[in-house]
């Protein structure tokens, strides 16, 4: 694995020097599964595709530390929803819409019938064309959503896979959760920091050289370390605020404009904004849905 902050500039460049417009449809559409090495088999033997998409939902942590996955009742269908935490810079646009093109791409190679969602949702803006992504997905594009997500009905999700396969499905699910639990533990490194990190939050947005010395280590060593396990401090700043402003969230004896601070934010306006980009919904509709579970 690679920091993301390094592919986003690997985009960006690749973007200054061409019409990066159909790009990211590009690059998800030429994913293969036996590119995902088990997953990509477990993928293959799920009975259904909605089976499939379980499976990534369950064991995206195998092969990415900046995504996760869920899977969302709609009154429509499911949503196939990505959380990816950081600045939406072109880089990052660029990304989740080649996960989103990657997501179908795979799922045409297991369903015996053409597949199309009813709808793909994506936070930022439109480009300057849509074409090649309508041509690609097959359905309307609604940019400016509140997540990044395909919207499945349930006939789609209900379908066949071509490769369906119980016996194969049991063998590759124990591998695959028995490398789940291998990595279920995050490495002491990464939990210390977000640890540090969280503590440091109340001052501000922490800067990574403080973090580093109150661990012990160099910026520099600092930053090789977390770049061994794919992450960069931005990244792991980013997910750390989520992490605890969810937890505080949970707990109605903070106010909203007490976990604003806590998280970093100078004001409750910067707090909600970032939030909304995280989860895709407010702080404040957040609780209310944690609180009538």
């Amino acid at each position: 694995m690679i920091p993301a902050d390094p592919y986003y500039d690997m985009l960006e460049r690749i973007a200054a020097q061409i019409d990066a417009t159909d790009l990211s449809v590009r690059v998800g559409a030429s994913m293969r599964l036996n590119e995902y090495g088990a997953l990509g088999l477990a993928f293959k033997a799920a009975t259904t595709l909605g089976g499939s998409f379980q499976r990534v939902e369950r064991y995206a942590r195998l092969w990415t530390s900046v995504v996760e996955y869920e899977l969302r009742p709609d009154p429509r269908g499911t949503l196939f929803i990505l959380h990816r935490s950081g600045e939406r810079r072109l880089g990052l646009r660029l990304s989740n819409e080649a996960t989103l093109a990657s997501a179908l791409s795979i799922a045409r190679q297991v369903c015996p019938v053409p597949v199309a969602p009813l709808e793909v949702l994506v936070q930022h803006p439109a480009p300057k064309s849509t074409a090649s992504h309508a041509d690609y997905f097959g359905c309307h594009i609604r940019f400016g959503a509140n997540v990044d997500a395909l919207l499945f009905s349930p006939e789609t999700l209900a379908q066949p896979n071509i490769l369906g396969d119980e016996g194969i499905s049991r063998y590759l699910i124990s591998h695959l959760d028995a490398e789940l639990a291998e990595i279920s533990e995050e490495a002491p490194l990464v939990a210390r920091a977000k640890d540090t990190i969280a503590q440091a939050l109340s001052e501000g947005t922490p800067r990574m050289a403080d973090i580093a010395r109150a661990l012990g280590l160099s910026a520099r060593s600092f930053h090789r370390r977390l770049s061994e396990h794919g992450m960069s401090f931005q990244t792991l700043t980013e997910d750390t605020r989520r992490d605890l402003a969810e937890g505080l969230l949970s707990d109605e004896n903070h106010s909203l404009a007490e976990i604003a601070f806590l998280t970093g934010f100078s004001e409750q306006s910067s707090f909600t904004r970032a939030f909304k980009r995280w989860v895709g919904t407010t702080p404040a509709s957040y609780r209310k849905d944690r609180m009538s579970r």
